[in-house]
């Protein structure tokens, strides 16, 4: 019996911190079977990925999944190498054309598996700056205060 829900195996925390991230799309991945044994050991590391569209496909590049850890060392994989997304053309023409108008960038947000299948949740992005970066860190100070003002309120507390 397969489990229900998605299965996280990894995520891009950096990239939520890096980039002002637009519209998002669920990809299909082409693996090899280790790689795949690999996943659900979750062996992987997502955080220097980054995705590209070349000759009309998308590509996944930087992702690092470890060798299989029962695997022999002549039927395993390459670590790191160019991993094919599967997108609908639509969606492929719709991300191209963004990324050529608005100068943005396809980012890798989380690797899980959808009913038994390895799937990559990928984000049109644009990078930010370390201006934006304070910016964002002081709301959220901000914020984090004023709610800890509000609880002092709400119990009596001067």
């Amino acid at each position: 019996m397969k489990p229900t829900g998605d299965q996280v195996v990894a995520t891009n925390r950096q990239a939520r911190r890096n980039y002002e991230l637009g519209d998002t799309f669920e990809c299909g991945i082409v693996l090899r079977g280790s790689e795949v044994k690999s996943l659900r050991e979750s062996a992987v590391q997502i955080a220097e990925a980054y995705a590209v569209i070349e000759g009309g496909e998308v590509w996944l590049h930087g992702l690092h999944i470890a060798p299989y850890s029962h695997a022999q060392s002549h039927t395993g994989h390459e670590a790191v190498r160019p991993r094919k997304l599967l997108l609908h053309r639509r969606e492929i023409d719709r991300i191209r054309h963004r990324m050529q108008t608005e100068r943005l960038a396809l980012v890798p947000l989380r690797l899980y598996f959808k009913e038994g299948r390895a799937k990559v949740e990928i984000a049109v992005g644009k990078g930010k700056r370390t201006v934006d970066k304070r910016q964002d860190i002081a709301r959220r100070d901000a914020d984090r205060e004023a709610a800890r003002a509000v609880a002092r309120g709400r119990r009596g507390e001067s």
